[in-house]
């Protein structure tokens, strides 16, 4: 009977095993035909814009050659400009008119349509603190190392520091490449720290907010920095050999949605929340970014029976959550 218990339970272990190689492989087909068609649409969509961007490209090209310029070739010096302080400072930025909401209850205008009614109404001032300390120590003393060996793979490729800037049409191109590559690499180092051992010492920590604000986006053990927040986004621009412009664009831009998907507020004409608010709420649920991959793995089955799922899909949101019918799903053990 033991034997048998044993057969059966390596039996199942590796259907399981197959079940999910089979996932991943149908998940990178997925995300590869969707990339080329996503792909070979913008360029015919991005030839117009290509010849707006041509009308102003001297603008662009004499800007960026006067601040090559003022670097008189110290290239470890424009590389921490482009991927550090200006995306640090876009982070604070944003996050900042956030945390004056979050604070202050105003302006009105952001409070009004928090997701999570009732929390972080106002939020904790010394749990704010706190969040923001361990923010400051991860880019200071996680991030800004990385940024070594990330540099010295950008002076291998040797187009980071062109004099001339990439097109647009091509700086798309990268963008769904980086956008396809945080996506896979996010979601399974995500769904690898809710492993019961690494959550309970790594992961834990992040979820500590289960009604999340921006600046929680980067609140996480310095591992899980490292493995999920950083190297995602880091990967992308490695594998592309990209242009410190592209560089500097991405990374801002990435801080940047990571702070709308915690910020807690569903807000007009910015990207919905919901998904990733939804995650910090219920734990075991939308482990990704697009929600490609959690379609096909079906980590979002519980998501799209709730309210929050039709909140998600509608592309413009102007009607305030406080005046829809509130829904307070509980949350997994």
């Amino acid at each position: 009977m033991k034997t048998n218990s044993g057969y059966s339970t390596m039996a199942a272990q590796q259907k399981q095993e197959e079940k999910l190689w089979d996932a991943v492989k149908t998940s990178a087909m997925v995300l590869g035909t969707g990339l080329l068609i996503f792909t070979a649409f913008m360029n015919s969509a991005s030839w117009y814009v290509q010849k707006i961007w041509e009308t102003s490209g001297n603008f662009w090209q004499t800007a960026w050659l006067n601040l090559y310029n003022r670097f008189e070739g110290k290239e470890w010096s424009l590389f921490l400009f482009g991927a550090a302080l200006v995306p640090a400072l876009a982070f604070w930025c944003f996050n900042g008119i956030l945390m004056v909401a979050d604070v202050t209850g105003k302006p009105t205008f952001i409070t009004r349509y928090r997701i999570q009614l009732g929390k972080n109404d106002p939020v904790d001032t010394k749990k704010l603190r706190q969040a923001i300390y361990t923010a400051l120590f991860n880019q200071f003393f996680i991030s800004l190392p990385m940024l070594v060996p990330m540099f010295h793979v950008m002076k291998w490729w040797g187009n980071t520091f062109s004099k001339e800037l990439p097109t647009f049409q091509w700086f798309l191109v990268e963008l769904s490449i980086f956008t396809v590559t945080e996506e896979i690499l996010f979601y399974y180092s995500h769904r690898l720290v809710h492993l019961p051992l690494l959550y309970k010492h790594i992961h834990k920590k992040h979820h500590e907010w289960t009604a999340p604000i921006g600046v929680v986006s980067i609140y996480a053990h310095p591992l899980e920095h490292i493995l999920s927040n950083t190297l995602p986004v880091m990967t992308g621009p490695m594998i592309m050999g990209s242009h410190i412009v592209s560089i500097a664009a991405w990374f801002s831009l990435a801080l940047i949605t990571t702070s709308i998907s915690h910020c807690g507020y569903h807000l007009p004409f910015l990207p919905s929340p919901e998904f990733h608010d939804f995650h910090h709420l219920k734990f075991n649920q939308c482990y990704g970014v697009l929600g490609v991959l959690d379609y096909l793995h079906g980590t979002d089955t519980v998501f799209r029976q709730t309210k929050a799922y039709e909140r998600h899909r509608v592309l413009l949101s102007l009607t305030p959550l406080s005046e829809s019918i509130p829904e307070t799903p509980k949350r997994a053990e």
